[in-house]
């Protein structure tokens, strides 16, 4: 069965159907991240895209449950050069996941860097290309959408009970590879809605922000939950928290033209002039700035990748430190962060 993928200006590119029938709606985005296509998918920070990956072969290496990082696929559709499987495809049908295989990734690619992600619909069969584009440019756009109360859990819920110090993970739209890691570093971890109060969060030893779909300024009333606990226990933001703890300090973001997301990143450490190959995903960014607290940048835009703020006991990063999937060159942040609450809880 053949698909296409159609443009809000409407550049079409076409290809075969290897999954779910029917169609989908989204903002075209793409990865470069050459492996982790199942964690891609299942990132809630993908929640209403469309993902194009630039890796020439997706799918080569099968699926597995231990991999997926929520209990279901958030993005809307896969775009792929070449889609192998019948692991991979057989996994996207099953989830009702609409897929195309044999799409010029590369020139999909040159064409969102270029025009900037956008608005977009991928149908699997037949369908009028003028009836899609109307639909297609009748969706809002990504920017001013808050999408984390679709994502983040309803209910509190306890991932670790053995640990040294408590921790509190607001679910933006958390990856279980952010929770394995914090329980592997020794830490009894709760994981709360993402519109818990500044007064319960500060129960415990610390908090954690994690990632999100969605841009963050229309998160008012997180935001003010933040200025609420900031220096009243230590906080780590990553991704998504870490825009948000940007907006609660005075920073502001921005949408980027085509986001940053892949796990090739370089990431400059001010302090240390040392640079980490980091995992990124997002398509907001916090705007560069000269002040002390932006600890990392972006050798790509400049954009702030991190904070630091020791009088409010808060730090943040803007890419992925549990690298799931990705470089490890950030991985002893979350372990360093238990690691100092466990010597000094108060600190």
């Amino acid at each position: 069965m053949t698909g296409f993928l159609a443009l809000e200006d409407g550049t079409v590119f076409r290809g075969e159907s290897v999954a779910a029938e029917g169609f989908a709606f989204g903002e075209a985005v793409f990865t470069t991240a050459m492996t982790g296509y199942q964690e891609i998918v299942t990132d809630p920070s993908y929640a209403e895209q469309l993902v194009c990956f630039t890796a020439p072969m997706v799918g080569n290496y099968g699926v597995a449950d231990g991999r997926s990082e929520s209990k279901r696929p958030h993005a809307r559709a896969v775009l792929m050069r070449e889609a192998r499987g019948p692991a991979w495809t057989d996994w996207l049908h099953e989830r009702g996941i609409v897929a195309l295989s044999g799409i010029d990734t590369r020139s999909l690619v040159l064409k969102l860097r270029e025009a900037g992600a956008m608005r977009a619909a991928v149908v699997s069969g037949d369908a009028s290309l003028e009836e899609v584009l109307s639909a297609v440019q009748a969706q809002p756009t990504m920017a001013g959408r808050s999408l984390v109360a679709d994502v983040s859990t309803k209910e509190p819920y306890r991932y670790s009970d053995l640990g040294s110090v408590e921790i509190a993970v607001v679910d933006y739209g958390c990856k279980r590879s952010i929770l394995r890691r914090l329980a592997g570093a020794g830490a009894a971890v709760t994981v709360l809605p993402h519109d818990v109060s500044a007064d319960e969060l500060a129960q415990f030893d610390g908090v954690m922000l994690t990632n999100g779909p969605g841009d963050p300024e229309p998160l008012v009333d997180e935001v003010a939950v933040l200025r609420e606990l900031l220096g009243r226990v230590p906080v780590l933001g990553i991704c998504l928290g870490h825009q948000l703890i940007g907006l609660a300090t005075g920073h502001e973001t921005y949408k980027l033209r085509f986001g940053h997301r892949g796990a090739n990143h370089p990431v400059l450490e001010r302090a240390t002039g040392k640079v980490l190959v980091t995992s990124q995903n997002h398509g907001f960014a916090v705007a560069p700035t000269d002040e002390q607290e932006a600890t990392h940048v972006s050798l790509y835009d400049g954009t702030v990748e991190g904070f630091a703020f020791p009088e409010l006991r808060a730090r943040s990063v803007q890419f992925h430190p549990e690298a799931g999937p990705g470089p490890h060159d950030a991985w002893p942040i979350i372990s360093e962060w238990i690691e100092g609450l466990e010597k000094c809880p108060t600190a």
